[in-house]
């Protein structure tokens, strides 16, 4: 079964290998300046169409999006190989895929929408996977509550944006307009994106769905929670920084907000023993990293958020694989029970070498570009620079001694559980952590290449000053330096007290009341039961609250703005009354006031036929025959299927026990009914026809359609599936009716 698995997981991979080769392909061209894009109409008069566009950003994040999907995907042929689910799985992992490209590639705010909720339909589907497990449905339906109701906001904001900006197309944006930031609607703007690019790239106090995301299987891990979906908020800030950056409200939000999470995530991450939560608490500190260097203005700050972006893609997603191949082959996570591993697994312990070096930051690894420019940029804050700056050496001095952990701890040493019995994981489970892990190396090698094609086309695509942006191993002493230096000591020397703080960390943390987490569960909580209730009392299985919620529901909508045109509308037609047709409403009238007060079914049944008598006189006295005709058609039938209904129902005396509340309620539901619609009627008959519609099928139902019924040619041709809906309607009305009829009494 592995054999064939591997196969069908090979054929898979086709489809991120054919979309890394495409983009790829595109690369030499987005390098030096060029933008690919597309454009299809959808719905113009939405201002929607599915606009693509492929400039250095974008670029930027499909490489990783694909590269790392591929490696996701071999992964998988042996990590799933033994899952019974395992075709729903690539189904679900590729679903997911396209929808992240989708979302990067949008040149459209709501095309970019549509796949922004793609992502969290597919993510809850992945966290997930394990659907017999009622904590990963907890999970996932955590993610999917938060990250769904900052879609929400994220909505709101670019609908908002459209009144204000005028377009939904991103390539349109004036760079350097100062309109959106002096707008009346900024600060609901910002808040709409700035809630759903949070929530969806879990910064604070929105951080706790991520680590408790990890009941995914590991690759889902890897691919969502490291390299793709919790950078889709990320991308979301730099697309709309030239729109909506600069401003105080800007700066300071991302600033305070992305160095709080940063420094909680890496505290955190010294607890857990557990290494995918480890893993995932750092995710929160890099997440927290980037959104700070968003908030600021200058090229530095923004190279730092691009260059750390792709710096913590490579090593995480390697690390992540890594603990995956520990776990499919050892059965543990744990770092109380795993040592000595570099023996049976070396190949593996290779690839976490090289990517936790990465992740520390030694120099000749890309992490260590990544973390010099970081500080630049930190020192380059126009906001709060003291608070980035020590927000960034504290997350990346904890990040030193978790990356020693995640090292040392594991794969040194002597077994600490001789009960493991371990051996390198197969080729597919240890290629994309090798390969991921080797590019932090080669990428620190040649700075100024990485630079050159593919962080600075990046960073101008979302900024529009044209300065140098140079990435180096050596930029001679400075500050930068002294900073990076001294993150490695504060790091080797939490390192060396580690089981001190870890334990000291874990108790602390255990004994914290999580209040922001311990929030939403109150709230989900408070939510069910509200809907319980709710539920109980509106869906109670009476049809009469039914339809008297409708009809109230219609009134309140529609009669209160319309209230103060009632007398006016019937003023107006008693002028140009007919006096034989204001005897038929009477006759009317008073037919349906016999129908419901009777007693006696033949009386209701007699009363029923009055009311539709008189319409169809009604019809016939105001020029329409055909339509008449159709009326008492249709009463007749509808006469003949009452009568047979009405014989099998209880005796009609028993509507006498209704209270007389509730009688009266229906009787001033329906009269208020009634005067809403008869003044409505009576306004639009006051009110100029418009003959454009009219004009239209005169002068095109013979030419087009070859009928001089005007009506049969509109029913046939120019609405022929409206009416064939219609049909099929009535059809399936008719036979459920008949079958009503038929069906005998049961003893």
């Amino acid at each position: 079964m592995t054999q064939r698995m591997s196969r069908s997981g090979l054929a898979a991979a086709l489809l991120p290998a054919f979309l890394f080769a495409f983009f790829i392909s595109r690369w030499p061209g987005i390098a030096q300046g060029r933008v690919d894009s597309l454009s299809l109409a959808w719905m113009p008069s939405l201002d929607l169409a599915f606009s693509f566009r492929l400039d250095g950003l974008s670029l930027l994040f499909a490489l990783i999006i694909s590269g790392v999907g591929l490696f996701v995907t071999l992964y998988s042929t042996a990590y799933m190989a033994e899952n019974r689910h395992r075709l729903r799985f690539f189904l679900f992992l590729h679903a997911f895929m396209l929808s992240m490209l989708g979302l990067v590639l949008a040149d459209n705010l709501l095309l970019l929408f549509v796949f922004w909720e793609g992502t969290t339909l597919f993510s809850y589907l992945l966290i997930g996977f394990d659907h017999e497990s009622s904590r990963a449905r907890a999970n996932a339906r955590q993610s999917l509550l938060i990250t769904a109701g900052g879609g929400l906001a994220l909505l709101l904001g670019i609908l908002l944006l459209k009144i204000a900006g005028g377009t939904y197309v991103i390539s349109d944006w004036p760079i350097g307009d100062e309109a959106i930031r002096h707008h009346a609607l900024y600060p609901l703007i910002l808040g709409g994106i700035l809630l759903g690019a949070m929530t969806k790239s879990a910064q604070f106090p929105f951080h706790f769905w991520l680590p408790n995301a990890m009941s995914a299987p590991t690759p889902i891990s890897a691919f969502l929670h490291a390299a793709t979906m919790v950078k889709a908020g990320i991308y979301l800030l730099m697309r709309c920084h030239p729109l909506l950056g600069g401003t105080a409200a800007w700066m300071t939000a991302l600033v305070v907000i992305g160095g709080i999470t940063a420094i909680w995530g890496a505290i955190q991450a010294l607890g857990p023993r557990d290494l995918k939560r480890v893993l995932a608490y750092t995710t929160l500190m890099a997440l927290g990293i980037l959104t700070m260097f968003l908030g600021g203005q200058s090229v530095k700050a923004l190279t730092a958020a691009v260059t750390f972006m792709l710096v913590h893609a490579l090593y995480k997603a390697a690390l992540f694989l890594a603990v995956g191949s520990v776990d499919h082959q050892t059965g543990s996570r744990s770092l109380d029970r795993l040592g000595g591993l570099h023996r049976t697994m070396p190949l593996t312990a290779l690839a976490v070498a090289a990517a936790a070096l990465s992740m520390a930051g030694f120099p000749l690894f890309f992490g260590f570009i990544g973390k010099e420019i970081m500080y630049e940029g930190a020192l380059s804050e126009e906001v709060y620079p003291a608070f980035a700056t020590t927000a960034a050496l504290l997350a990346n001095a904890l990040m030193t001694a978790v990356a020693a952990i995640v090292l040392l701890t594991p794969f040194s040493g002597k077994a600490t559980d001789t009960t493991l019995k371990t051996k390198e994981a197969p080729w597919p489970m240890w290629l994309g952590p090798v390969v991921l892990g080797g590019l932090g190396i080669v990428f620190g090698l040649v700075p100024e290449w990485v630079s050159r094609v593919l962080i600075e086309p990046a960073v101008f695509a979302f900024h529009p000053a044209r300065e140098e942006i140079r990435l180096a191993i050596w930029h001679g002493f400075s500050l930068s330096l002294l900073l990076s230096m001294l993150t490695l000591a504060l790091g080797a020397t939490i390192y060396l007290l580690r089981r001190h703080l870890c334990r000291f960390v874990g108790q602390t943390l255990a004994r914290l009341p999580l209040p922001v987490e311990r929030i939403y569960d109150i709230a989900l909580r408070a939510f069910v039961k509200g809907a319980e209730v709710v539920t109980a009392r509106v869906q109670n299985g009476s049809l009469h609250f039914y339809l008297a919620a409708i009809i109230f529901s219609v009134i309140l909508a529609v009669g209160l703005p319309w209230r103060g045109s009632i007398t006016a509308a019937f003023a107006s037609l008693s002028e140009t009354g007919n006096i034989t047709a204001v005897a038929l409403v009477f006759f009317i009238a008073a037919a349906a006031v016999m129908v419901v007060t009777t007693n006696k079914r033949l009386a209701a049944i007699g009363g029923l036929s009055g009311v539709g008598a008189g319409v169809a006189l009604l019809f016939l006295l105001l020029g329409a025959p055909d339509i008449a005709l159709t009326q008492l058609l249709v009463e007749t039938l509808t006469i003949i299927f009452v009568s047979i209904v009405l014989l099998r129902l209880p005796p009609m005396d028993q509507a006498g026990k209704r209270s007389r509340r509730r009688r009266g309620f229906d009787a001033a539901l329906s009269i208020a009914l009634g005067v809403l619609i008869a003044s409505m009627l009576a306004a639009i008959v006051q009110t100029p026809l418009d003959r454009s519609l009219s004009d239209f099928f005169e002068n095109n139902s013979f030419v087009a359609a070859h009928g001089r019924n005007i009506v049969n040619v509109i029913l046939v041709d120019f609405r022929s599936l409206d009416t064939l809906g219609e049909i099929i309607v009535v059809v399936l009305a008719a036979w459920a009716a008949v079958t009503l009829l038929r069906k005998r009494e049961e003893p």
